[in-house]
């Protein structure tokens, strides 16, 4: 049965959708069968694999409202082991559709109980928000994985995060689990980078990756040719770091 991992973090631009897009496709290099769920409405993970999101015939707002199942939706992309559920800016109007109806938050996890067993992986990039869709993506998932910089701006929202997590293992959810927290944007030169790090390994010394994303230009790059950064340039050390993460990850869940 395969693992279903929401990444997550309410403040953007900290490398979330980057590391979703990146992670999935070393799982898929290392031989796992791997789907990315959109779940984010600026559909950055859909454009980051390739995939146009003009004219989708079908979108994530439709898995939730049930209209098509997970299966019609899957898009195979041009990567190794590499399918993703795409989204478009419809999927805003999706927190509404949500209410209208019963048990709203646990349409994501119905939805992909179709093919959890197809997967070894299933990575969902949230949106930065803590709204309807990412308590979905949170009811629906094994585990939780951070990416976070080095700032004290992500140890408060870091905070925030922990609180809905356990919020929603409680109310939705009792086996959801911190999967790991990923440092992003790395600069080892940086005092603060070390304060940062080391107020977090007081408090969450078992949930750190031990490998850090460097900042790098390949990784910024590689979005707009609508590839992962290791088919950019799988000798940059961002493609790297990525796949070393994907190495912990899959000894972990």
């Amino acid at each position: 049965m395969g693992k279903i991992i929401a990444f997550a973090n309410q403040k953007g631009g900290v490398g979330k959708t980057t590391s979703c897009v990146n992670i999935a496709a070393a799982l898929g290099l290392l031989g796992h069968k791997v789907l990315i769920v959109d779940l984010d409405p600026q559909g950055n993970t859909t454009s980051g694999v390739g995939i146009s999101k003009k004219g989708l015939k079908a979108s994530t707002r439709d898995l939730l409202t049930g209209e098509k199942p997970a299966s019609e939706i899957a898009i195979e992309t041009p990567f190794q082991n590499l399918s993703v559920i795409p989204t478009n800016t419809a999927l805003a109007g999706a927190e509404f559709d949500l209410f209208d109806f019963d048990e709203s938050e646990f349409r994501m996890k119905t939805a992909l109980a179709e093919v959890k067993d197809t997967y070894d992986y299933i990575l969902i990039d949230c949106p930065p928000s803590l709204g309807m869709l990412t308590i979905n993506a949170f009811a629906a998932s094994d585990g939780v994985i951070v990416p976070m910089q080095c700032e004290f701006y992500a140890l408060e929202g870091l905070s925030q995060l922990m609180v809905t997590i356990n919020r929603i293992k409680r109310l939705y959810n009792p086996d959801l689990t911190l999967s790991g927290i990923l440092i992003t944007m790395y600069n080892s030169r940086l005092l603060l980078s070390m304060q940062v790090i080391a107020e977090l390994q007081k408090h969450y010394s078992d949930r750190l990756f031990e490998t850090k994303i460097s900042r790098n230009v390949k990784l910024t790059e590689a979005p707009g040719f609508g590839k992962p950064a290791y088919y950019h340039d799988k000798n940059s050390k961002g493609a790297k770091e990525y796949m070393e993460v994907a190495k912990e990850l899959a000894t972990r869940i």
